[in-house]
């Protein structure tokens, strides 16, 4: 009889560790609104980010992810509990093979749109950021080269642009819209960055089309690699352009979570807090109502 009651003791036992479980599983669910997984259920990610993109993607001095887009992504993987992001610096080659063979499962690079990635990526109804697009140009022109329309009535030689790149598609745009003063661009993917802010120096081309940070990090901070040019050469900047993640083709119900924790963020102002840290202004703001 002892030994029965005993039996009946542990099984009993047993039987209310087993329900504690239950109860402690279900309360996890239950609470967890955004997904009815499970913990071991949660799909890792690979965000694929350029390792040279500062202030937009670059390794800190400890060797980890940050810069402006990844920050934003961190941002949503908090928000997105059913997924969790795993950096992984690569080249920008290498990101855009990756993610169009699934290698990686999303991409971020300060990307543009463009057709011809459309066709090989989901772009996401909510853009990222958006970089500040303008012109370096000669301290003697400062004031009297504001923007595109300038270089097309003062005759002045823009720098020869890739045809893929986002700023070529601002300057077809324009000539769609001035077709009186159109601007006669040569295209070109042999030059460097480098190439762009020397020849501007020293008088070869009179403006280059360029996003900000690439000025910024080249020429205006202390240890850029050109802040030597610094007294010969000025910044202006007339428009601002969109930039994106790229997602997988099969990554759409990704992409879907994606653009509802962005437009949270961006309600929230929690983007343009980012942008003020990272690019110094609120590009944001290019493109409100």
């Amino acid at each position: 009889m002892k030994k029965i009651k005993i039996l009946v003791a542990l099984s009993l036992a047993l039987s209310i560790i087993a329900t504690g479980c239950a109860s402690k599983t279900e309360k996890v669910d239950s609470n967890n609104t955004n997904t009815t997984t499970t913990s071991q259920e949660v799909k890792k990610v690979k965000i694929a980010y350029g390792q040279t993109g500062k202030p937009i993607t670059f390794q800190d001095e400890n060797g980890k992810a940050t810069g402006y887009d990844v920050e934003v992504l961190k941002l949503v993987d908090e928000l997105l509990p059913q997924y969790e992001f795993e950096f992984v610096p690569t080249t920008d080659d290498d990101l855009l093979i990756g993610v169009e063979s699934g290698k990686y499962n999303v991409g971020v690079k300060n990307a543009f749109y463009t057709d011809a990635r459309a066709e090989k990526y989901i772009y996401p109804k909510e853009n990222i950021g958006a970089s500040a697009s303008g012109l370096v140009i000669r301290k003697e022109d400062e004031g009297v080269v504001k923007d595109l329309l300038d270089i097309a009535k003062l005759g002045k030689k823009l720098l020869p642009i890739a045809p893929q790149d986002a700023q070529y598609a601002l300057v077809q745009k324009y000539n769609e819209q001035n077709p009186d003063n159109k601007i006669e661009v040569e295209t070109s993917e042999s030059f460097t960055v480098q190439d762009g802010v020397v020849w501007i120096a020293e008088g070869r081309y009179d403006a280059w089309l360029v996003i900000k940070p690439i000025y910024e990090a080249m020429v205006v901070k202390e240890d850029g690699a050109y802040n030597n040019l610094a007294d010969k050469l000025s910044w202006t900047t007339f428009a601002a352009t969109k930039t994106w993640p790229l997602f997988n083709k099969e990554e759409q119900e990704l992409a879907d979570a994606y653009d509802v924790a962005v437009k949270q963020l961006k309600d929230e102002g929690k983007l343009s807090e980012l942008l003020l840290e990272f690019l110094g202004e609120d590009t944001l703001l290019f493109f409100e109502d």
